[in-house]
């Protein structure tokens, strides 16, 4: 299983409907192709409490080490993932909803004072939420409220949620946002750089990437393109290009249409003895073992 996204990265499935946009469910990291779910975004914020494991979660540019009892806020529009930490899975909730469950319609007094100073704000991507604090805790523990009245169905579930919703908001304002003034700095232009790069590369993972044409298309120099990324990925550009391609030729192989070097050439490995070689490091078993593995699981079921 993997996310649908557009080319712009933004998540193509719509979470809840035009006349209640909430949408809560239950993930588990495992079930995405290399334990982990693909870089989007969406126009709405989205609530995380962490049930059993842990994740690597990033926003933007800041990781986040989530473990069972913690959660995360994600602000609207934010570029995040996911992934498994030591191989290890984890089970989660997830509580996505629209801006104007919090302020109504666009315009008013709401969403001028309280809610697009922050939703505008690409400083604010994400909040790690943590028990051992009094206000997170009531935060993470209303996140729970939410899944099991949206999930109950009972009779006035709707307002029940929409004023737990509201609750969250204020606290993590009260705590939070109000002493935070917007900063279109440097930090701004970072993010926007981020989201160009890796847009790049996922448009043109198949193709031969070069150094000099990511460099060009964020409009900075090789080397500086080089720190950059590596400052706020973690890894540098040809690890990350080399997990995606990986990434891109699961559900070729489970398709089982394409022989591996085809498959290869198709997700831009030139060489096939090189694709196995980094598939093996990525996956922990070799591109046949893995088409393989899945068949034998099909056959199962």
């Amino acid at each position: 299983m993997q996310l649908k996204i557009n080319n712009e990265k933004k998540e193509l499935k719509f979470h809840g409907s035009y006349e209640f946009p909430v949408f809560v469910s239950h993930e588990v990291l495992s079930d995405y192709e290399r334990g982990a779910f693909a870089w989007h975004w969406h126009p709405e914020v989205e609530l995380t409490y962490i049930e059993e494991g842990q994740i690597e979660y990033q926003v933007n540019d800041t990781v986040y080490c989530l473990k069972a009892g913690e959660g995360l806020f994600c602000n609207a529009n934010a570029l995040h993932t996911g992934h498994m930490l030591n191989q290890g899975d984890c089970r989660y909730l997830s509580v996505t909803f629209h801006p104007r469950m919090i302020y109504g319609f666009e315009g008013s007094a709401v969403d001028k004072k309280y809610v697009e100073p922050v939703t505008r704000n690409d400083l604010l991507g994400g909040l790690h939420l943590v028990p051992d604090t009094e206000w997170q805790k009531q935060v993470l523990l209303s996140i729970q409220t939410i899944v099991t009245d949206y999930e109950g169905h009972l009779p006035g579930f709707e307002l029940a949620i929409c004023q737990t919703l509201l609750q969250i908001w204020n606290t993590l304002y009260t705590n939070v946002w109000s002493e935070i003034s917007p900063d279109p700095s440097a930090q701004y232009k970072d993010i926007e750089r981020l989201r160009k790069t890796i847009t790049y590369l996922q448009e043109h993972y198949h193709e031969h990437v070069t150094l000099g044409a990511i460099a060009e298309n964020v409009n900075i120099c090789a080397s500086e393109c080089c720190r950059f990324f590596k400052r706020h990925m973690n890894q540098t550009i040809f690890e990350y290009l080399l997990e995606y391609r990986i990434e891109k030729s699961l559900p070729l192989l489970i398709k089982g249409e394409d022989s591996i070097t085809s498959i290869a050439q198709m997700v831009g490995f030139s060489n096939p003895a090189y694709f196995g070689k980094v598939f093996h490091q990525v996956m922990r078993c070799s591109p046949s073992d893995y088409r393989k593995s899945f068949i034998s699981k099909t056959q199962k079921v």
